[in-house]
């Protein structure tokens, strides 16, 4: 196969995702619903930004998200402000469950305590907000299948790095503000 064979062209990272997760969804036992799937892929598009990934303290320092602080301190917070804090622990989990999951090997704290943690803070969400996409208890559901989806965003990673490439993340410079990863 030559350099030019293994180039892939999409219009959008998430549309190379909802493609990648839908092919795999069409060929499951008991597939997830299409909403599922869309959201998903919109999870992995957002972490395509390296950015969202970190937090950066006051003093301009960068460090992981530390979810399970910010699980417990979500509650004392406004319920806009919950939204934003439930969501952003809920999909950082999924996506570091799903697409990062082989980094989470070489950690004290393994998969299983990420994926309770961004369960929670789904169904947390899910009880500000308790209908999404037309669909009632839709963050429920993504709590509830959250390990599938996961399933499904680690065949896609690992689909990604294969055929000779090494596991090392691209990064796609588009200017100096803005970062994508795949």
């Amino acid at each position: 196969m030559s350099q030019k064979d293994n180039l892939i062209l999409e219009s959008s990272l998430q549309s190379f995702f909802f493609d990648q997760l839908n092919d795999l969804n069409k060929k499951s036992s008991s597939p997830l619903p299409g909403e599922t799937i869309y959201y998903s892929s919109l999870v992995m598009d957002r972490f395509g930004e390296a950015v969202e990934y970190f937090d950066v303290s006051q003093e301009g320092r960068v460090r992981e998200k530390t979810l399970g602080v910010k699980l417990l301190e979500a509650s004392s917070l406004s319920r806009t402000m919950q939204k934003r804090a439930y969501r952003d622990i809920g999909d950082t989990a999924l996506f570091l469950c799903g697409y990062f999951s082989e980094s989470l090997n070489k950690k004290i704290i393994d998969t299983s305590y990420y994926q309770e943690v961004g369960q929670i803070a789904y169904s947390h969400l899910n009880n500000i907000i308790p209908k999404a996409y037309e669909i009632p208890k839709f963050f429920g559901m993504i709590s509830d299948t959250f390990e599938k989806i996961t399933m499904m965003m680690n065949v896609v990673s690992k689909q990604n790095n294969m055929d000779g490439m090494n596991n090392d993340m691209i990064l796609f410079v588009s200017n100096t503000n803005k970062i994508k990863a795949s």
